[in-house]
């Protein structure tokens, strides 16, 4: 009984460590990179329009009750996220810098975007999207980002890592030039 307990705990312990790095802001170097699953292969399907619709939609309600404007869904965005999460679960790490930047902002430029502000969200774990979203919309970092007045835009990205189990998440927020 005690062995399973103390099993318990070091779960526990390791899912809130993965759910609390995750927490992100504006300023990237000031959170740690987590190590998620082991590095490999990874599934990286696109998001479809349906999805990043649907993640928009409730992020919106998210914002709508502080009276901010609502996002639209961007397919530059979305691909940027895509890639990133991509990233993420070949090298079995969450963190916002990539294998080849720094951050968000320069993946967004690179992918044609020209903003003035980007934030990005990101979380690995067992979560489906409507979960991930709902975790992030409770995270007071996270909901730092998705209540940034300035942002219009958004586009959400997935994929698993390579134990088939570890879904690796990257939302990007940004406002245009």
């Amino acid at each position: 009984m005690e062995r399973l307990s103390i099993k318990t705990a070091a779960a526990f312990v390791a899912f809130a460590g993965v759910l609390a790095a995750c927490a992100p802001s504006s300023q990237h170097g000031a959170y740690p990179d987590v190590k998620a699953s082991t590095a490999g292969a990874a599934s990286c399907p696109a998001a479809s329009a349906a999805e990043n619709a649907a993640a928009v939609r409730a992020t919106n309600a998210t914002r709508s009750a502080r009276d901010l404007a609502p996002l639209t869904p961007d397919p530059r965005l979305a691909r940027v996220a895509a890639a990133h999460a991509c990233d993420m679960a070949r090298r079995g790490l969450m963190s916002h810098k990539g294998s080849s930047t720094r951050g968000p902002m320069p993946r967004a430029k690179a992918a044609g975007y020209a903003p003035t502000i980007v934030a990005e969200n990101i979380a690995a774990g067992p979560y489906n999207q409507p979960q991930v979203l709902a975790q992030w919309a409770a995270s007071s970092g996270h909901i730092a980002n998705i209540m940034i007045p300035q942002l219009r835009d958004f586009g959400i990205g997935k994929a698993v890592g390579s134990d088939g189990k570890t879904v690796y998440w990257s939302a990007v927020y940004a406002a245009p030039r």
